[in-house]
């Protein structure tokens, strides 16, 4: 990717080199403090003295810095998608449905014993099997609108019927949990809450995967995407097949959003706040600028609010999803005060 402003170039060196210190702080900050030059140290592969600490730093927090590396850029990403698709700035990654489609696999194998009285498979729940079922409630959801996508032409009309399902979904998740009891429903808002914490190396190599799958289908759509962004007549008549394109798209945030939720669970706000916080730091609508800015920013911003969510020096842990509303919403509504409008 060529970047024909100097100025790109400076802000991504920074944005790189603040995404690095940010993943050193947060992997050095938590209940077992951690100093900085000692985390540098192990990740650069030289010893240090204290084994724990190289415990710690190796299999537990290095996954978590990882993961939500990937939770905060691919799901700024996909919201980046979905907003040039539908030329909407409320447009998120989950407003194809793709996130109650993951809520309700979840709710399924978390509550659904409830209605399957018997069924022990609902009891045999771990981080593997939850992960499986909202990732074919994710993809079942997305299958769906892919289908109804090959039949309208109609972007907004597309936008609707996403809605909708998620509305279904939601409907049928809050139907299991009135009849779930106190446990089944206590585990399920714990996985609604979010977490960047839970995953082994192997479950961190499939969202990495998949997470790499969706952005290189990214990246072959930026053309359409630019073209998008005056409307789907001007994309027409610069040759873009407007049917393929919404369909790579559509399959790029479904493997973005639905394998993070699968994994994380259904993380708040950074979808939809950091393309437009991106926007205000690049002033450019090119998406060859913007994707790469935005996947960074969306790192860097998760990983911020993972370290304030982990309470440094504390056994306590908050809900990530609180951390990403509370730390982002007033951060975008003052960026609206000062700017009076989104740049979009």
């Amino acid at each position: 990717m060529k970047i024909k402003n100097n100025s790109y170039r400076g802000w991504f060196l920074i944005l790189c080199a603040v995404l690095l210190f940010t993943m050193v702080l947060n992997i050095s900050l938590g209940s077992v403090s951690i100093p900085f030059g000692a985390t540098l140290n192990t990740l650069l592969g030289q010893d240090i003295d204290n084994s724990s600490w190289n415990y710690i730093i190796i299999d537990y927090r290095l996954p978590k810095a990882l993961t939500a590396i990937l939770v905060g850029g691919g799901l700024a990403v996909s919201g980046l998608l979905m907003q040039t698709l539908f030329r909407n700035p409320l447009a998120g990654p989950f407003v194809l449905g793709i996130s109650s489609g993951a809520s309700l696999g979840a709710a399924l194998l978390l509550m659904g014993g409830s209605l399957l009285s018997g069924a022990t498979v609902f009891n045999m729940v771990n981080d593997i099997s939850l992960a499986i079922a909202s990732s074919i409630g994710s993809f079942l959801v997305l299958a769906v609108v892919m289908l109804v996508a090959n039949k309208i032409k109609d972007t907004m009309a597309l936008l609707i019927i996403g809605l909708m399902f998620g509305s279904i979904t939601a409907a049928i998740v809050s139907v299991l949990a009135y009849f779930s009891d106190a446990e089944q429903l206590q585990r399920f808002v714990f996985w609604s809450y979010g977490s960047v914490g839970n995953l082994s190396w192997s479950q961190l190599g499939i969202l990495a995967s998949s997470t790499v799958t969706g952005l290189l289908l990214a990246i072959l759509s930026l053309k359409s995407l630019n073209a998008f962004l005056l409307g789907e007549n001007y994309a027409k008549s610069l040759g873009v097949a407007l049917r393929k394109s919404r369909l790579l798209i559509i399959v790029a945030t479904g493997l973005l959003a639905g394998s993070i939720t699968a994994f994380a669970g259904p993380i708040a706000f950074i979808g939809l706040a950091v393309p437009h916080l991106t926007r205000q730091l690049f002033h450019t609508m090119d998406h060859r600028v913007l994707l790469p800015a935005v996947f960074l920013y969306g790192a860097i911003l998760m990983l911020l609010c993972d370290t304030i969510a982990q309470l440094p020096n504390s056994a306590s842990v908050l809900p990530i999803n609180a951390i990403t509303s509370i730390v982002g919403a007033p951060v975008v509504i003052w960026l609206l005060v000062r700017k009076r409008k989104m740049i979009f």
